[in-house]
């Protein structure tokens, strides 16, 4: 699933650019089984605008619509004199040592990536960084540093989850990105908070990071169910 959000971020910058403005909040919703087959991405602009626009992205996979994307981007502007955040910084991923508490998922995709944990994480709190070396565009079209790091933040809802898979399924069925730096790659950080209540429901929420602090949070909302 993560790679496809990048895809779909890769694919408004290729067909909507715009230098002036820049992306400020990602929304992706999860329609469906995500299979292993040729898909059809189709993009277009729902709000356009000098300074403000929306655009959306989606996917269908054998004529479903699988997801779908909107995006805000806003016009930039020098605000430095008042920039200033809350969050905590997160301890870097150089010195960490490789993690492998992402294997029990399986896939080529997450034994490509490039874990490292910070100690100290337990179910349902984690602090973790992630790259990974695979582009996520091959052959001779390149993606954006952005649209590589979005690539990887959907690995977030696996990195502190409260109980193991093999016990309990809990896919997210949306991610919502928002920014107020864009980020440096390619180390994704998460300082990930994981809450699951008494009706099914739960939520995975990160501070994520480039190796200079915050740039933003990801939320995940969760659908819970005993696995089997």
């Amino acid at each position: 699933m993560a790679p496809v959000i990048g895809l779909l971020l890769h694919t408004l910058e290729l067909n909507h650019p715009r230098e002036d403005l820049q992306w400020a909040r990602l929304s992706v919703d999860i329609l469906g089984f995500i299979r292993r087959e040729e898909m059809t991405v189709t993009t277009r602009v729902l709000r356009p605008g000098r300074t403000i626009e929306l655009l959306e992205s989606s996917v269908e996979i054998a004529g479903r619509a699988a997801v779908r994307m909107t995006a805000w981007r806003l016009v930039g502007s020098d605000t430095t004199a008042v920039a200033e955040g809350e969050h905590a910084d997160l301890p870097g991923p150089e010195g960490l040592e490789a993690w492998s508490g992402m294997e029990h998922w399986g896939g080529g995709f997450i034994r490509s990536l490039d874990f490292r944990a910070v100690p100290g994480s337990r179910p349902g709190r984690g602090q973790t960084w992630v790259r990974t070396p695979v582009p996520l565009v091959g052959g001779d079209e390149q993606a954006s540093a952005l649209a590589s790091w979005v690539g990887l933040l959907d690995t977030a809802n696996g990195t502190a989850g409260r109980a193991a898979p093999r016990d309990w399924a809990f896919p997210n069925v949306d991610l919502t990105l928002h920014l107020h730096r864009l980020p440096e790659g390619p180390w994704v950080g998460l300082d990930t908070r994981v809450s699951w209540g008494p009706t099914g429901l739960g939520q995975t929420s990160s501070v994520v990071h480039d190796v200079s602090g915050p740039v933003g949070t990801v939320v995940q909302a969760l659908t819970l169910r005993p696995a089997g």
